[in-house]
């Protein structure tokens, strides 16, 4: 693979095993032949993705977002999602993958139930400091540098809204399968208490 022109470009690849959670069983590679075919959970089937080596970084950290979203309805299409969320940070400076460093998880990997065995992790009463802050203190920073946080919405919007219209054809099966036609009681794949003022309209199709 080449990228921008540049032969000596090559990819670092994520790999995450089917079914796994809290990062157990997630590596970086830079070879595609690096997979690992035998063993434990690292041996099961597995989404690999090309990995973003210059994410945007905060306090020299990788951080992700974590969002809510509530599919109140299949038909008509109605979507919520919540005006806060989640960001969770890596506890160890952000370098570009090496092979020095594919195996640093406390770099790479943003998943708290691995970052909170760190000497680094950061307890905070805070939400805007911390191995663990508020969506929206991410939002105020980006503010402060700049950024359109009006647009930033509009794309998570956005996303939101193409990825539930792609999944909506499956999401109808399972439905029809779970909960026929005339059944009694709540219809609904799971129970969800939320305070309104926390939520945001964001379409009705």
């Amino acid at each position: 693979m080449v990228k921008d022109g540049d032969p000596s470009w090559k990819p670092t690849f994520i790999v995450k095993p089917d079914g796994g959670c809290q990062g157990d069983g997630i590596y970086l590679i830079k070879d595609p032949n690096d997979i690992r075919l035998a063993g434990t959970l690292q041996s099961r089937p597995a989404v690999v993705q090309e990995y973003i080596c210059k994410p945007l970084l905060i306090d020299k950290l990788k951080f992700d977002i974590r969002l809510y979203v509530l599919l109140k309805s299949l038909d008509p299409l109605e979507i919520y999602i919540a005006k806060d969320g989640l960001s969770r940070f890596c506890t160890e400076p952000y370098q570009e993958p090496s092979p020095k460093n594919l195996h640093h998880i406390f770099m790479h990997l943003t998943n708290y139930s691995l970052n909170i065995h760190s000497g680094n992790f950061v307890h905070s009463d805070s939400t805007s400091t911390g191995s663990k802050r508020t969506f929206s203190s991410i939002l105020c920073r980006l503010s402060s540098k700049g950024v359109d946080i009006k647009k930033v919405w509009s794309d998570i919007i956005s996303l939101v809204i193409k990825t539930v219209i792609a999944l909506t054809p499956e999401l109808k099966v399972f439905y029809q399968s779970d909960i026929p036609a005339g059944r009694p009681g709540p219809t609904c794949f799971q129970q969800l208490i939320c305070k309104k003022e926390h939520m945001e309209h964001v379409c009705k199709l």
